[in-house]
Formats: C-alpha cells, structure tokens, sequence
C-alpha cells in the first residue's frame, strides 16, 4: 500500500483563498481559543467552541520563507507571551499551535487570563522568536455557524460546550472538524464547503461510532481528540485518535450531513491516556503517525500496510500496529509538521513552555 498525505494546497486554492472576496473586514467575532489549523494563502483556521463556529482569519502572511530548521529551540514561551501582553506566565494558556506553510511562522491560540473574563488571542511567532498579536479587531475574515452544537446545559458534564470543536484540517477543498454535537450520535465530523459563504451554516455534521478497545464497547459519544488525513489505494481517509486510546479509520466518502457512519478501530495505545496531537509523514520508504500523548509519550506508529490493517472488535485486545516510542522527548503537548522532515513540539518543563524543531524520526 503506497500511503499518500493528503494535499492541502493547489495553485487555484492558494488565490481563492488570498482574494478575501468572501470575507468581511472589522472585528472577528471570536468567543474562544481553540484548535488551528492553516488553509490556502495564509488564511488561518479557527475552531471557537464556545461561538460554536469555525472562524477564518487572513494572516496577509504571505511571504515565502525557508522553515525552521532541525534543532531550533524557542525557551520561556509563557514568559515572553507574559512580558508582551503584559501579564504573569501562569495567566498564559496556550489551547493549539499551527506553522503557516508558506512563511513557517508559527501562530499560537491563547487565552490571556483564566476563566470567564479570559481574553481570546491569536499570536504569531517568527523565525527570531518574536512575538506578536494578530489584531482581531480589525482584519479581514468569514465564519461558518455550527448548527448542531452543544448547548452546554448539561449538569452532568459542565465544560462539554469546549468539546464542540476538538480538532480540524483543511483537506481536499473543504474544512474537516471534529468534535461533539447535539445530535443521538454526540461524536461528530462535519464537512463544511470553503471558502465560506456569508450568512450560511455548515451543513450539519456525520455521528461516528467507533469499538473503544478499552471499555470493549460500541460508542457514539467520545469525541475524536486529533486526527489526520490520508489517502489509501486513491480513497481519502481521517485517521483519528480518541481518548484511552483507540486509533479509527474513517472514510472521507461517508461524511455526509445528517448521516451515521462506524469507524474502523485499527490500533490500541493503552487506557489512561489521552491523545494530543499527531502528524503523519514518509522517510525512507516508509510511512509513519507520530502521536503525542498524554500517559504514552510520543509514539511512531508504522502504517505501510493500512489498507490490510484487521479491524478490532474486541477489549483490551493484543494486536497494534508496529511502533517505537521516544522517551528522549517528554512532557510533549503539541506536535506540527514543519516539512516533510521536521517537526515542531510544545513542550512543558518544570511550569515553561518551550518550542523546539525535531527531525522527523
């Protein structure tokens, strides 16, 4: 099976998405941080759970730069975001990191505060290591309404509104977003067209239901935590990730709105764990997922033969995909693909976060 990583970019994509046509300019209407991820001609990709709504902003971040190189390491992260907006590093949460795949400059979803009063910032860091605000208050941007989200009224799980939007991709023309929704099968992926059109919700999203190798059960309400696209035998396909930890291929062909679709739970990484982050890539020959995980570190999972993959149906079970874990990198929280060789970790040190590029391993 020859794996191929979906791609993100077209020459035709890159001027739709830079035309700004399609957007409004003024105050972006963004409740919450939350998940990134970049679309054609620098237009960065939102997910504010609490708006309920997928958020595009134009970065005008456009000049082509070489990438970060292997071994480059940003020390003090919450404390120069402290120093520039004028707060301690501990009022300093950084929710989701992307690299704009043009300049390689890295942006950061933050929130400046704690609780209820905390302030949603968008910060863009650049290859020197500097810092600085993407102003929200005035640029260029389009949003796409979620239509079937959590009201987050539910007394049993108070903070279920921040699950609404876990993680999204900009594949194959259209903005992918996982998450939990209002609908019998609460675990959701929705396809929403791009770019957006004004005034226009997303369509409403697909229920998943996966075999949690953990429980040994059926589910339909844990959310997808990460995922990744691909493609196999020219079919395109998410690769996702769920807590104590489950790994589940999707096809993309089932996502349609309205409709109930059961993943293939390919892949087990143990109970008590979390997935937080993960990038899929080829070196020599050979096609990997590297994970960051919560209990498990950062794991290679070997996917050359997906397509063969059995499907599992049973608790706790023996079987998995071939791995190798890299204990030499701790406390992971994030993981980007910079390049088709590196990568970029968050990591957290005693209380400090630190940026650093990896060579793919």
């Amino acid at each position: 099976m020859r794996f191929h990583l979906i791609s993100l970019f077209t020459l035709g994509l890159v001027v739709q998405g830079a035309g700004a046509d399609w957007m409004t300019s003024g105050k972006a209407p963004v409740k919450s941080p939350g998940a990134l991820a970049f679309a054609p001609g620098g237009i960065l990709l939102l997910g504010d759970s609490l708006g309920a709504q997928v958020v595009a902003l134009d970065t005008e971040d456009r000049t082509p730069a070489q990438p970060l190189q292997d071994g480059t390491q940003f020390n003090g992260v919450a404390e120069k975001i402290g120093a520039l907006l004028g707060v301690a590093s501990n009022q300093i949460l950084v929710y989701d990191t992307a690299v704009n795949p043009i300049s390689g400059n890295v942006y950061l979803s933050i929130s400046r505060g704690r609780g209820p009063d905390a302030q949603t910032l968008i910060l863009k860091m650049d290859h020197d290591g500097n810092f600085s605000e993407l102003a929200l208050d005035h640029i260029q941007y389009a949003t796409s309404r979620l239509p079937d989200a959590l009201t987050g009224d539910d007394v049993s799980s108070p903070n279920s509104r921040m699950q609404t939007i876990t993680s999204l991709q900009f594949i194959d023309g259209k903005v992918v977003v996982a998450g939990l929704s209002n609908e019998e099968f609460s675990s959701t992926l929705r396809v929403i067209p791009y770019p957006f059109a004004a005034g226009v919700a997303a369509p409403v999203g697909t229920g998943i239901e996966i075999f949690h190798t953990a429980h040994g059960a059926y589910e339909t309400n844990a959310p997808v935590r990460t995922f990744v696209p691909y493609h196999v035998k020219g079919e395109a396909y998410i690769l996702a990730a769920y807590t104590c930890t489950p790994l589940v291929k999707i096809p993309v062909s089932a996502l349609k709105a309205g409709s109930q679709v059961a993943g293939a739970t390919i892949a087990e990484m143990g109970p008590a764990n979390s997935p937080l982050d993960m990038i899929a890539y080829r070196k020599n020959g050979h096609d990997y997922v590297l994970i960051a995980n919560s209990a498990r570190g950062v794991v290679r999972l070997e996917i050359d033969h997906l397509d063969d993959a059995p499907e599992i149906v049973s608790h706790n079970p023996n079987t998995n995909l071939p791995h190798k874990r890299f204990p030499e990198w701790t406390r992971v929280h994030q993981l980007k693909k910079v390049d088709e060789s590196t990568g970029l970790i968050l990591t957290d040190s005693a209380g400090t976060l630190n940026l650093r590029v990896i060579a793919l391993p």
